[in-house]
């Protein structure tokens, strides 16, 4: 009997194992096919996240390197690695401004987007620019979080936008190749998917002193080794 009894609980204790097994394994499953939501908003035919981009995985699951010292960040760049960071290392920063990427982690062949979303090209960022029309890039600005700005006469002019076009742009600035951070709360660069050269990239740079997104072939060429925010667009 006691043997029996015996079988009988070693039987049980592997049955409840199994049973643990298969609800772990379901419970993975539902948990893997749960596809993270982010805030957007219509802006003509164009679905646009409402806040720069901060994953630290490619699409595929592949950690992007953490790069925080600028013999690092320059390191990477001349290698053509990817690389991401937060303004002045500082994860407070990155809550409100999300991550910068250097290109090359915007142009890595794993994904930097988030499934069903992809980094704008310069092509699609100009159609957001001739919809908005005049005061683009004010309506495109945050209300608040700009540094104001002042006149050669002394004036202090506030250079907040209306968030009209509800984009939410703030001024997360950007890190040069040599590493160093610059122009947080002065401005705003986004990257697109559009290569210039073999060293450049085109990107879109909102001012604090000016309403427009700029489009002068100068500023939007900048070093794939820069590192600046992402803004993502909808899938279509």
């Amino acid at each position: 009997m006691d043997n029996e009894k015996g079988k009988y609980l070693i039987s049980t204790g592997n049955s409840n194992l199994a049973k643990t097994e298969k609800l772990l394994s379901i419970t993975q499953k539902i948990l893997s096919e749960i596809k993270p939501q982010y805030e957007s908003v219509r802006i003509g035919n164009q679905e646009w996240m409402t806040r720069n981009l901060d994953v630290d995985r490619f699409r595929n699951g592949d950690l992007i390197p953490h790069v925080e010292s600028n013999e690092e960040w320059k390191e990477a760049g001349e290698n053509g690695q990817p690389a991401w960071c937060y303004y002045d290392n500082d994860t407070d920063n990155g809550k409100k401004y999300g991550k910068l990427y250097n290109w090359y982690a915007v142009n890595d062949p794993r994904g930097l987007a988030p499934e069903g979303w992809h980094v704008p090209t310069d092509k699609e960022w100009k159609i957001l620019v001739e919809f908005l029309g005049k005061d683009e890039g004010y309506k495109m600005k945050s209300v608040d979080g700009w540094k104001d700005w002042e006149e050669r006469d002394g004036k202090i002019k506030n250079v907040n936008g209306d968030n009209s076009s509800g984009f939410n742009g703030l001024p997360g600035g950007r890190r040069g190749t040599a590493g160093q951070f610059d122009y947080i709360t002065y401005d705003a660069f986004f990257w697109s998917a559009t290569e210039r050269d073999s060293i450049n990239a085109w990107l879109r740079h909102l001012y604090c002193y000016y309403g427009d997104l700029n489009w002068d072939i100068y500023m939007n060429i900048y070093s794939k080794s820069d590192g600046a925010s992402v803004r993502c667009l909808m899938d279509y």
